[in-house]
């Protein structure tokens, strides 16, 4: 059967459009880089080579919303717009995260063997449900989070940190990424879930190639999956109080084992892909902008602001997949038929020129960028993630302050996915320094204290008590061993506080 003739109305690239534009390019033509309907690939040399400039291909072909390609030339909608993006994410009536509707899934085009299979096909948590069922699983997530205490979390980053540290500090050289910001979010975020034991390179590995979409991404994620299935059996015949698995596991809306560790590995992943790539992102724009760095030494910017503009520059993950529309609709000037999968535009939409006419403009105090996502799915441990990128980049800035890049900046490389840019390597020299003592090993789920808030308002002052002192929480990268130095006055404190928080 012939297929009808394209709408003259329409993009020749318009994603309706696709069967009636199935002529192969002359030999030659620039369209032979392209995918099947002349459309681009988010994945490949292109992409791989820089796909924010991929993107501002798209938005100046398209507009903000833009008919692409994901692995195995599956179809798909890119958002690129900060107002469609919100738009799409917010409205619940027209756009779903479940991608049991996405009609590519139901036809057979996008495999339960795709490389993205592991983020995109449906599973059994918070992100991929609606109405009542979110509710309640989202609910269990949220309050098996309130047991996390604000001030333990800070002495585990710390901790970490100074470990991490150690391990290179007597060298003077090492390479950040590799050896640091792949690391501490890790280690920090296999204490919040109470798996500790589980940190090593293997799992550092297998989380970085599970969002990679590589052909090894479904084996990756079945050994992380491996570790959280046999935590949650710990943690269900010998549960542990105040721990997050098991706040999880107890909760009264009865989460299953597979929904326990399902949403284990949602935490785990998220904080930990997230945190390394931000880690990464802020101590290299530290390393190669004298300004960005006088800045935070001269005290005009605070270490919480240099994270939150590196969260407008250069978010952790640049896209998410995907929400797919559950009726025939519009967006950004694009007809969107019910079925059509979209991609959640990160990147592309924190740089809209609608929101932000000049992208070199600092964005101090505003948080309305798209890093960790908005509606009903808005990433529900942002804070935690946002304590371990603060206090590791001040931490490892006061352990070694005279650290240089060791390589030309035009030397660095990226590595570009759908899901992220993520920097190769960040070689660095300094002055070797003697290891630190970081003896004792502080819990990150001590007594539930109901007023925690990590790094969004400072917490009301709480004085210890008579019977058993507490320091107070140091955001300095060196805890006070035994808690030996005196507190000072609680204004002064107070303020302190104010200021290295950004308020």
């Amino acid at each position: 059967m012939t297929p009808p003739p394209p709408d003259p109305s329409r993009s020749p690239a318009g994603y309706d459009d696709l069967d009636g534009y199935g002529a192969t390019p002359p030999p030659g033509c620039p369209a032979h880089a392209l995918g099947p309907g002349g459309l681009r690939r988010l994945y490949g040399p292109e992409a791989d080579a820089d796909i924010p400039a991929l993107y501002e291909k798209l938005r100046a072909e398209h507009g903000p919303v833009a008919p692409v390609l994901i692995h195995e030339d599956v179809r798909m909608w890119a958002v690129l717009g900060h107002t469609e993006n919100l738009h799409m994410v917010r409205s619940t009536s027209q756009y779903t995260r479940d991608a049991r509707i996405w009609t590519q899934m139901k036809n057979g085009t996008f495999k339960p063997t795709h490389p993205l299979a592991p983020v995109v096909s449906w599973q059994p948590m918070a992100s991929f449900v609606e109405g009542a069922e979110h509710a309640r699983l989202r609910g269990a997530v949220t309050a098996a989070m309130s047991t996390i205490e604000h001030r333990s979390l800070r002495r585990s980053i710390n901790k970490g940190t100074q470990e991490i540290i150690n391990r290179f500090s007597e060298r003077g050289t090492c390479d950040i990424v590799s050896e640091f910001a792949e690391h501490l979010p890790m280690m920090v975020m296999l204490d919040v879930i109470g798996a500790p034991e589980a940190y090593s390179e293997r799992i550092v590995q297998n989380a970085r190639d599970f969002l990679k979409g590589t052909e090894t991404a479904i084996a990756s994620n079945e050994f992380i999956m491996g570790v959280l299935f046999d935590l949650v059996a710990r943690r269900r015949a010998q549960p542990v109080d105040g721990d997050f698995t098991s706040g999880l596991i107890s909760d009264p809306a009865g989460l299953t084992d597979e929904e326990v560790a399902h949403h284990l590995r949602l935490v785990l992943i998220a904080g930990y892909e997230a945190t390394a790539n931000l880690i990464a992102n802020v101590l290299r724009v530290v390393l190669t902008d004298p300004r960005f760095r006088a800045q935070l030494n001269g005290g005009q910017m605070t270490v919480p602001e240099a994270v939150e503009q590196s969260l407008w520059d250069e978010p952790p993950f640049s896209a998410m997949i995907g929400y797919f529309a559950k009726v025939d609709t519009e967006l950004g000037g694009q007809h969107i038929r019910a079925g059509d999968g979209l991609l959640f535009g990160i990147q592309p939409g924190n740089v809209c020129p609608v929101v932000r006419p000049d992208p070199t403009a600092h964005m101090m105090g505003n948080r309305s960028h798209l890093a960790f996502g908005g509606g009903p799915h808005e990433c529900p441990g942002q804070d935690i993630g946002r304590a371990i990128a603060e206090i590791g980049v001040d931490a490892f800035l006061m352990r070694l302050p005279d650290t240089e890049l060791s390589v030309d900046e035009s030397e660095l490389r990226w590595r570009s996915s759908i899901l992220s840019r993520h920097l190769v390597t960040l070689p660095v020299t300094f002055t070797p320094r003697a290891q630190q003592d970081v003896s004792g090993k502080p819990s990150i789920t001590p007594p539930r204290r109901p007023d925690w808030q990590v790094s969004s308002a400072p917490a009301p002052a709480v004085p210890p008590s008579p019977a058993e002192p507490a320091p107070p929480a140091m955001p300095s990268a060196v805890l006070p061993a035994q808690g030996s130095e005196p507190e000072p006055p609680a204004g002064a404190w107070q303020r302190f506080l104010r200021w290295w928080r950004g308020y």
